[in-house]
């Protein structure tokens, strides 16, 4: 992945802009496709008798929902194609991180995660080895859109 994309700003305080940290594109949320909440685990396939009612519901329709911080996944639809997740703040809308479809988010993001996500995090590093430390990302501050602002 490129290096420290631009993790969130507001062109005319009207879209959130974003930058794929994979080939650097950047455009507005439309130019990108979110996907939802991220690390979702489907249920295995290979025996579909095997497979609960309510483990299949739950892959189909429970997510969760939380205010503040949340992981989803994303698609760069302007640049490569490519799926990407990103821990963003549903308050702020500010990005926090941005990381591989793969890998789990960087370890100081994982520490600000809180109800659900903090107890999915704590579940998914047991038994793995401690994760390497890296810098906190600043993030800009999205301006709340004015209503009386002129349009150029």
């Amino acid at each position: 992945m490129k290096a420290s994309p631009r993790l969130s700003r507001t062109r005319n305080d009207e879209m959130l802009i974003i930058q794929c940290p994979v080939c650097g594109a950047e455009g507005d949320e439309t130019d990108f496709h979110c996907g939802g909440q991220a690390h979702i685990a489907r249920p295995a396939t290979s025996n579909p008798d095997n497979i609960a009612d309510g483990e299949q519901r739950d892959y189909l329709f429970m997510r969760f929902n939380p205010k503040g911080l949340h992981f989803e996944r994303w698609r760069c639809d302007r640049g490569c194609g490519k799926w990407f997740h990103a821990a963003r703040d549903t308050v702020s809308l500010d990005f926090k991180a941005y990381y591989g479809i793969t890998e789990l988010p960087p370890a100081d993001v994982m520490k600000q995660a809180t109800g659900q996500w903090a107890d999915f995090f704590k579940q998914a590093t047991a038994g793995r080895p401690a994760a390497k430390k890296t810098a906190a990302k600043k993030t800009s501050t999205r301006k709340p859109v004015s209503t009386t602002a002129k349009k150029s």
